[in-house]
């Protein structure tokens, strides 16, 4: 088998150490060709990070570029069109990988049908409450529809490599014709900590007729820090809500049935607004009043957005990056 060359792309927003650690762990990597771009859309680095960034840039090690903004699929394009890989492996700025991780991407691509890889990921803020005997071998059916997928798909506990309709954006690899010859490239409207522009982007996929795959071998960790990394707001923060619901709102109209889209609304409604499994959330009718306001104002901000498309397909860091 002929190994692609792979692109290792890494955004990342207001990281430090940790920076520095994911891309130690990617440089110690057991497969012989492969290249790694950072997109740094952070202000100011620490004198320290700066001196590493820039040393390993100096070395040949990394290409490192900077920006002067913050958007998570404005920065996956922004490397996209700068790599050269047959495939684009797209990791966050706080994960910690094994050596063989690059490998285990690497060979589901041999398979000319697999556009995609989705890798396993282990939240380190949730393995207090990983149960290894909840092993899943074959997802519901589900996990495969659009609507409600994303209460169904478990690609923590799922052993057994499958077919699956979207990846977690901190471990996911493409095709890079995906980009090239199909022009499906990440929706720069998606804001905020651009929740479900990986979804957008993956559900997009399925018109090309090529399959996402997933592989629990393809597995790293995930941090998961509170604030930074590829977006410029915490999770905590009201413009987190607005931009949630936003987000899947509009992944919702771009992609999915009429049918689709009222399940995937009243299952948002009932699982983040009034709190039930699995999102456990407050039942103080106070929050739950908030959450119903920052929902409502999500899809009418979503709305306005989809109206806006008509004029305006919104690749604002594209075009920039492009003038």
């Amino acid at each position: 088998m002929t190994l692609p060359f792979i692109s290792v792309l890494i955004p990342t927003y207001g990281r430090e150490q940790i920076l520095c650690d994911t891309i130690v762990d990617v440089l110690k990597q057991d497969y012989p060709d492969y290249e790694v771009i950072v997109v740094d859309q952070t202000v100011n680095h620490t004198p320290e990070t700066l001196a590493y960034l820039e040393s390993m840039a100096e070395d040949g090690k990394i290409q490192w570029y900077q920006v002067p903004w913050a958007s998570l699929p404005g920065a996956r394009n922004y490397g996209v069109r700068r790599a050269k890989g047959d495939v684009v492996l797209f990791i966050d700025d706080d994960v910690q990988l094994t050596p063989d991780f690059l490998a285990a991407h690497a060979k589901n691509f041999e398979h000319s049908e697999v556009g995609a890889v989705a890798g396993r990921v282990f939240d380190r803020m949730k393995l207090a409450d990983f149960d290894p005997d909840l092993l899943i071998e074959d997802l519901p059916p589900q996990a495969m529809d659009p609507g409600i997928a994303w209460y169904h798909l478990n690609l923590v506990h799922t052993i057994k490599p499958q077919q699956v309709i979207t990846a977690r954006g901190c471990n996911m690899s493409f095709r890079r014709t995906l980009f090239q010859d199909h022009n499906i490239w990440f929706d720069e409207r998606f804001r905020g900590s651009a929740v479900r522009e990986e979804s957008d982007f993956c559900l997009r996929i399925r018109q090309t007729g090529l399959k996402i795959w997933y592989d629990p071998e393809a597995h790293l960790v995930h941090l998961g820090e509170e604030t930074g990394g590829c977006h410029d707001i915490g999770t905590r923060s009201l413009k987190y809500q607005m931009t949630f619901y936003h987000n899947h709102f509009l992944m919702a109209m771009k992609n999915l049935t009429v049918s689709q889209f009222l399940r995937l609304a009243a299952k948002l409604f009932d699982c983040h607004v009034l709190g039930n499994p699995p999102c456990y959330k407050s039942k103080s009718p106070i929050k739950m009043l908030t959450r119903g306001l920052f929902y409502t104002l999500g899809l009418g901000n979503a709305l306005v957005t989809r109206i806006q498309s008509l004029w305006n397909d919104g690749q604002v860091y594209t075009k920039l990056d492009q003038a």
